[in-house]
């Protein structure tokens, strides 16, 4: 049975091969990788399971991200390994974060991405590589400055095309390409109760 520390290490590990394999490697976030070199994304892990507990954990998230310099820390992942293994259950959550998020007065300043391992948009057929621009080893809330954000686009020719080329590329890797990547979460065994 692996520690806590050591399930910590390899949820983190994880979670920076993605980004760097999946969202830099493949440019599914043309941002990601100057707040990556630079040292600006916070990596938050929360084994929180029900939802009252992640709402707390995120809003802890959501003003730690506020308090820090955002030369220093510009974004936060939030990362739900024990959490919503069903996608749907996720996505309700999702909304309940964004209303979370305007009960604070923080929509102005932040906003919320998700990401998940079994991702799903309502208008693509199911087995559509479309469904992997938001997949990830872990259900993740991705706490995004939307002063940087505007930047970020505004500095960006033709923002607003990224999410059909990712569809396009994502396409043409196919799904053999996305497991060559080996960004899924390491397979956990079963925990053996007396």
């Amino acid at each position: 049975m692996k520690s806590p520390r050591d399930r910590e290490g390899e949820v983190l590990q994880t979670t920076e091969r993605w980004l760097e394999r999946a969202v830099i490697g493949l440019n599914l976030c043309p941002f990601a990788k100057a707040v990556h070199v630079k040292g600006q994304i916070h990596y938050a892990l929360t084994w929180s399971q029900e939802t009252a507990d992640m709402l707390d954990d995120l809003t802890v998230a959501l003003h730690d991200l506020l308090a820090q310099d955002p030369q220093h820390r510009d974004t936060t992942l939030l990362i739900a390994p024990k959490a919503f293994p069903d996608f749907w259950d996720f996505h309700g959550f999702v909304q309940r974060a964004d209303k979370l998020l305007r009960s604070l007065h923080l929509d102005s300043a932040l906003q919320i991405a998700s990401f998940h391992p079994q991702y799903e948009f309502a208008q693509a057929p199911a087995g559509d590589m479309a469904h992997y621009t938001n997949r990830a080893p872990y259900p993740i809330l991705h706490l995004l400055r939307e002063d940087s954000m505007d930047r970020a686009v505004a500095a960006y020719p033709d923002a607003a095309l990224i999410y059909e080329r990712n569809i396009a590329r994502l396409r043409d890797l196919g799904a053999a390409g996305w497991l060559a990547l080996d960004v899924a979460a390491p397979a956990q065994p079963i925990e053996r109760r007396p």
